[in-house]
C-alpha cells in the first residue's frame, strides 16, 4: 500500500494520540487528501538530516527509519489562514518498502503492515507483571518532593470510556460527552469524534495524562503483552532513539525486555535525584549570633 509520510523527530506509538500542528503547505494538502479518503497517513522517526532541506540541496541525505506508525486522524481543525490542529492516534505500524518525494515535495512510501511476532507466552505473562510494577514505581517516583514542581508528562493516550445512553441525557438534554476529563474545561479537545461503541459498550476516547497522578488514576493498565509495551513505549520519557528502538522490536517479548531494562535505568536514575533544598533562615540566625 501506499501512504503519505509526516517526518518527525519524534515517535508515534499505536495506541499512543499526538497533537499535531501543520502549517506547510505540501502537508496542508497532505492532510485534505487523508481527510477525504478517510485514509491514515505515516509517521516515522527522521534519523539524519532535515526534511525541509529542498530538492537538489542535499535533500537526499534525509534518513528516514525503517519502522513507522500509521496516524489515524481523530480530529481535524482547519484554521482561517488554512493551517490544520489535528489530533492523531497510532493505529499499528508498518515498514517501508520504497520512499520517494511527490511532485508536491511531500514524502510517499510504499509499506506494508507488521504485527508483532508470535513470542514465548509464559515469558511474556511474566514480563508483564514484572514491568507493571516497575512502570507503577516509576510514575509513583515521577511525582514531585517538597519543593518541586510537577512536569506534565508530555503524552495523551487512547482510553476506552463507557459510551454515553442515549436515555440518560441531564435535564438540560446534552449528552453526557464530558466523561473524559470532568476538571478539563475544553472538553472537546479530549475527545474523539468517533461514535462507535465496541461490543462492552466502550467507546474510544483520548485523555490528556497531565501530570503523573493523573494518568494513573485514569489509565487502565493492559495484560496484554504487545498492548501493554506499545503503550508504555509512547508514555515512558525518553529519548527518540531509544523509542524507536521498542517501536522495531520484533517481538512483544523483545520489547517487554527493552521497557525492563530502560525502567530499571529511569527508577534508579529518579531515585539519586537530589532532593530540593531550601535553607532553614531560623538555623542561618542563630549560628550567625
Amino acid at each position: 500500500m501506499r501512504i503519505q509520510l509526516f517526518p518527525l523527530h519524534a515517535v508515534l506509538a499505536p495506541g499512543i494520540a499526538l497533537p499535531l500542528h501543520v502549517f506547510e503547505e505540501r502537508y496542508r494538502r497532505m492532510v485534505r487528501r487523508c481527510l477525504d479518503a478517510s485514509e491514515p497517513f505515516g509517521i516515522v522517526l527522521i534519523q539524519r538530516g532535515r526534511e525541509t532541506a529542498p530538492r537538489g540541496s542535499g535533500a537526499d541525505a534525509l534518513t528516514l527509519s525503517g519502522i513507522g506508525t500509521f496516524a489515524e486522524i481523530r480530529e481535524a481543525d482547519l484554521l482561517p489562514d488554512g493551517r490544520w490542529n489535528l489530533l492523531v492516534v497510532g493505529s499499528g505500524r508498518f515498514r517501508i518498502r520504497q520512499v520517494s518525494r511527490g511532485l508536491s515535495s511531500s514524502w510517499e512510501a510504499d509499506v506494508e503492515p507488521v504485527a508483532d511476532e508470535p513470542g514465548d507466552r509464559e515469558a511474556e505473562a511474566a514480563l508483564v507483571a514484572r514491568v507493571t510494577r516497575r512502570f507503577v514505581d516509576y510514575l509513583r517516583l515521577l511525582q514531585p518532593r517538597d519543593g518541586e514542581e510537577v512536569e506534565p508528562i508530555d503524552v495523551q493516550v487512547e482510553v476506552d470510556v463507557e459510551a454515553p445512553d442515549e436515555d440518560d441525557e441531564d435535564e438540560s438534554g446534552d449528552d453526557d460527552d464530558d466523561e473524559i476529563d470532568e476538571d478539563d474545561e475544553d472538553d472537546e479537545d479530549d475527545e474523539t469524534f468517533d461514535d462507535e461503541t465496541s461490543d462492552d459498550g466502550m467507546a474510544p476516547g483520548v485523555f490528556d495524562a497531565g501530570g503523573p497522578a493523573q494518568l494513573v488514576e485514569v489509565l487502565k493498565i493492559p495484560d496484554d503483552a504487545s498492548s501493554l509495551s506499545f503503550l508504555l513505549t509512547g508514555i515512558i520519557q525518553v529519548e527518540p532513539a531509544r523509542k524507536q528502538e521498542l517501536l522495531e522490536a520484533v517481538t512483544a517479548e523483545e520489547r517487554m525486555r527493552g521497557l525492563d531494562a530502560l525502567l530499571t535505568r529511569e527508577i534508579g536514575l529518579l531515585r539519586g535525584r537530589l532532593a530540593f533544598y531550601a535553607p532553614d533562615r531560623g538555623e542561618s540566625l542563630e549560628s550567625e549570633n
